[in-house]
């Protein structure tokens, strides 16, 4: 088991400093159906993560018959590494210039009119329709998938890298909830922060996965 929450972990903190799903899910919590649309939205955030790591993690398992790691893992997690480096250059060349801030997406604009139906939705297209955050979530699963864990240790190991991988909206709901008075202040904080640093934080990320899961591919080909 250990070996399948090590290959995933990366992964699994990729998806949960995600600053998109963290906006969002403030955002609506700051209108008028804020408890009813954040635990919405966050609810449909665990359940297509879940959703999409469960089935890459079935369908890798079935086909991984050896003992040993299959090669075809290796070059999955090249073209993988290749495609997070590639969307970290293009987060960083599409970052606002200095001065500038980034026109916010339409469905952002309009979030104060969301239902809790609407708000789910919104979190599986960001899961699963979101290019980034669907690599992250299909590289994690295919380490679970290709790991030597047995069933039960990738069960837990999907298990844990959905629960990491939802933080993202599951503090800032806690800390609405259970906040108190504080709580608007601290979310204001953290989506202040993380839409300042945007670009900066999923480049970094995606840079850094992209050099892992390539070194990672290359040195499981050459041995």
């Amino acid at each position: 088991m250990g070996d399948a929450v090590g290959q995933m972990l990366a992964s699994a903190v990729g998806i949960a400093i995600s600053p998109v799903p963290l906006i969002a899910v403030i955002l609506m919590l700051a209108t008028p159906r804020g408890r009813a649309n954040g635990t919405a939205f966050t609810v449909g955030w665990i359940l297509a993560l879940a959703a999409v790591t469960t089935v890459v993690v079935l369908a890798g398992s079935s086909i991984d018959t050896d003992a040993a790691k299959p090669d075809w893992s290796y070059w999955l997690k090249l073209a993988l590494g290749a495609l997070f480096l590639v969307l970290g250059a293009k987060q960083w060349s599409d970052r606002p210039r200095e001065g500038r801030v980034a026109e916010p997406p339409k469905w952002m604009r309009a979030i104060d009119r969301f239902t809790p139906r609407k708000s789910a939705g919104l979190a599986a297209v960001l899961v699963a329709a979101n290019p980034k955050n669907l690599v992250l979530a299909v590289g994690g699963a295919v380490s679970i998938a290709t790991s030597t864990a047995s069933a039960g240790g990738k069960t837990v190991a999907v298990v844990l890298m959905v629960l990491v991988g939802s933080l993202c909206t599951l503090l800032p709901l806690g800390v609405y909830l259970f906040g108190g008075a504080e709580a608007a202040r601290v979310l204001g904080g953290w989506k202040a922060w993380m839409s300042a640093h945007n670009a900066a934080i999923m480049m970094v990320v995606l840079v850094v996965l992209g050099a892992k899961y390539v070194g990672d591919a290359i040195s499981g080909l050459t041995t």
